[in-house]
C-alpha cells in the first residue's frame, strides 16, 4: 500500500471496525483524525496510537464538516473519509416503529451522507470517501428489512456521489456479512445464533473487523486511483455463494 504519509479521518473510529482501520493506517505510516460520541474509548485509541481525536456526532453534518476542517487544519491536508458508524436492528417491519427505523436510518444513511459532503469540501484532490454498506442490501435476509433498506440506500449513495465528483474524488463501499464486533455481540455472544449464521456463510466462519479494515484500507489507499463506484463485498461469500447450512 502506499500510505505513508497521508491523512485519514475515521468516524466511528472507536468502533470494533474503525479501532481495526485506524491501527491498521497507522501500521502503513498513514495520519489518523478519530472522531466518534465516546469520548473515553477514544481518547485511549488516540493515546494508543498518537492520533488526534474528536467527539462527534456523525450524524449532524455540521460536526462532520467541522472536524474535517480540523484534521486539515492540524495535520496538513486530508486523504480519505472512512465512515465506519452504523446500527444492528433485527426486527421484522411490522414490528418495527417509526422511531428505530429513524436511527438505523440516522446511523446508517445520514452518517455516511454527511461523511461524502464533507468529503467533496474538505479533501485533497485525488481523495477517497469509504462508506460502509451490508451483504444484507444485497441478500434477502429475514428481520433485516431496516437495516437493509437504510445500506441499500448507501450503495445508491456511492454510485452517485462517484459520479458527481470523479475524477477529483473517489467514492466506495464495503458491504460485510456478520463481523465480530461489539455491535454484533448480541448474535456471535449466542452459540445457536453463531452456528446458524457461521452456516450461511460459504467460508465457514463469520469475519474478523480486521478482514472489513483491510478493504477499507484498499479503498482508501491513493495507489487505487482506479477505483470509484464500488461495493466491495467482505462477507465470506454470503451475498452470493451458498452457504453449507
Amino acid at each position: 500500500m502506499s500510505l505513508e504519509g497521508s491523512v485519514h479521518l475515521i468516524l466511528g473510529g472507536a468502533g470494533g471496525i474503525g479501532s481495526a482501520l485506524a491501527r491498521q493506517l497507522t501500521a502503513a505510516g498513514a495520519r489518523v483524525m478519530l472522531a466518534g460520541r465516546r469520548a473515553e474509548p477514544l481518547a485511549a485509541l488516540g493515546a494508543e496510537l498518537g492520533a488526534a481525536h474528536a467527539v462527534v456526532d456523525a450524524t449532524r453534518f455540521a460536526e462532520v464538516e467541522a472536524v474535517a476542517a480540523r484534521a486539515v487544519e492540524e495535520l496538513g491536508h486530508l486523504d480519505g473519509i472512512a465512515c465506519c458508524v452504523g446500527s444492528l436492528l433485527l426486527k421484522p417491519a411490522h414490528l418495527t416503529s417509526e422511531e428505530e427505523l429513524e436511527q438505523t436510518l440516522a446511523a446508517n444513511v445520514r452518517t455516511a451522507f454527511a461523511a461524502v459532503r464533507a468529503g467533496a469540501r474538505a479533501l485533497s484532490p485525488g481523495g477517497s470517501v469509504a462508506l460502509c454498506s451490508s451483504a444484507a442490501a444485497r441478500l434477502g435476509l429475514p428481520n433485516h428489512e431496516a437495516i437493509a433498506a437504510s445500506k441499500a440506500a448507501v450503495e445508491g449513495l456511492v454510485r452517485s456521489a462517484a459520479a458527481t465528483y470523479a475524477p477529483r474524488l473517489r467514492v466506495n463501499a464495503v458491504a460485510p456479512g456478520l463481523v465480530r464486533t461489539p455491535l454484533a455481540g448480541r448474535i456471535t455472544g449466542s452459540e445457536p445464533a453463531l452456528k446458524a449464521s457461521v452456516a450461511l456463510h460459504a467460508m465457514g466462519r463469520v469475519g474478523d473487523a480486521e478482514d472489513v479494515s483491510r478493504a477499507l484500507a484498499f479503498l482508501l489507499d491513493p495507489a487505487q486511483s482506479w477505483v470509484t463506484g464500488q461495493v466491495v463485498g467482505v462477507d465470506g461469500g454470503l451475498a452470493v455463494v451458498r452457504g453449507r447450512g
